[in-house]
């Protein structure tokens, strides 16, 4: 274990330790969180010392409760007492490494996360926004309760520690055929229609790499495609009370091609979706980051699909629209589109290291 992650209560008496901040969730199972809390028994008597971890949903910044309301809403919270110990979690290498580095003051505690838990996400402020940003977080809190088993005790900061760690997916290891479309549209005044159809070369792909959209274009009519526009969408599912999803363009690119009445096409387009593109964009969802490090455009949401998750739901897709003239003696392009959309996986590979997660076809 090359790095410890401490933070130590304002009074001195409790100090958390964890040895990694960053969780994978495998989708059929997710890292065990598991730390230290090392605790000067010195003056406690009587008191206890318990650690949750709790995944909220952060609508608020919390400078802002100043009339009593709260801005989190707990998703999930777990709670065990580590002092006086009442559990005894498996001594794995890890915890084994940070006892020896505590001592004998050291209280092991584990935590086993559910898979229907959503990743940490954050959406981005806009320009003039401050404070804490909206999303999805994970928390690691230990704290001196003065009460025997009070879940609504109110805890002194001062007898608190705390850290965030973030709950993470990566790309799958079986990267499968990319998802396929087609569409067959008509017009007034026209006996035939235009064909079109759209093909990802694979399911899934890594933030920052081009992604390549095969297009075949049938037009059976008298009029002239004469446009074609490529875009990715991101859909940010919010699932709290109800569920609202919210769309927004991450990429765009027009492209000038003409098939002409009668005719076929049948290229390929790429484009590349980057959050650096879409940095003034409000309540865009970009993946969860400790601190101010860098993030990139939010992960999709990998999922079993058994249980309904609550919180932010990430899924992308790809649009292909034909801009159709009308015809006539002024060629306008005030005709109809054509289009057609497949879903996109986008997310992070697996770093050396990591378990490969594989996701069960569907079929």
């Amino acid at each position: 274990m090359s790095k410890v992650f401490k933070k130590t209560s304002g009074n001195g008496h409790i100090a958390l330790y964890l040895g990694k901040r960053d969780f994978v969730d495998h989708v059929d199972s997710v890292d065990v969180v598991e730390g230290v809390v090392k605790v000067d028994s010195s003056g406690l008597e009587g008191r206890k010392v318990y650690v949750y971890l709790a995944c909220a949903f952060r609508y608020g910044s919390d400078d802002l409760d100043v009339i009593g309301l709260s801005f989190r809403r707990d998703i999930w919270i777990k709670r065990v007492q580590v002092y006086p110990a009442t559990e005894n979690p498996t001594k794995t290498p890890m915890l084994e490494s940070l006892l020896k580095k505590v001592g004998e003051q050291g209280y092991p505690f584990a935590f086993q996360m559910p898979t229907d838990l959503p990743c940490s996400v954050s959406l981005q402020p806009g320009p003039g926004d401050s404070g804490k940003a909206c999303g999805v977080d994970f928390e690691v809190k230990a704290f001196l309760a003065n009460e025997a088993d009070n879940p609504d005790e109110v805890i002194d900061k001062k007898d608190t520690c705390r850290l965030m760690i973030r709950k993470i997916q990566f790309a799958p290891a079986n990267n499968k055929a990319g998802p396929k479309a087609e569409i067959s549209k008509q017009f007034m005044m026209s006996d035939k229609p235009v064909h079109l159809e759209i093909a990802l070369e694979k399911e899934c792909y890594y933030h920052g790499d081009p992604i390549t959209v095969k297009v075949k274009i049938n037009n059976e009519t008298t009029k002239t495609v004469k446009k074609i526009k490529v875009s990715v969408e991101q859909l940010t599912s919010v699932v709290l009370y109800c569920s609202d999803i919210y769309t927004k363009e991450v990429c765009c690119q027009e492209f000038a091609e003409t098939v002409n009445a009668n005719s076929t096409l049948d290229k390929s387009f790429q484009i590349t979706p980057l959050l650096s593109n879409n940095k003034e964009k409000r309540g865009l969802a970009v993946d969860g980051r400790l601190k101010d490090g860098d993030t990139n455009l939010a992960s999709t949401t990998l999922s079993q699909g058994e249980k309904e998750m609550q919180g932010i739901i990430i899924s992308y897709k790809v649009k292909v629209n034909l801009l159709v003239s009308s015809g006539g003696l002024l060629g306008g392009l005030t005709g109809s589109d054509v289009t057609a959309e497949v879903p996109l996986t986008l997310m992070s590979p697996k770093p050396a290291g990591e378990a490969d997660i594989k996701l069960e076809s569907s079929d």
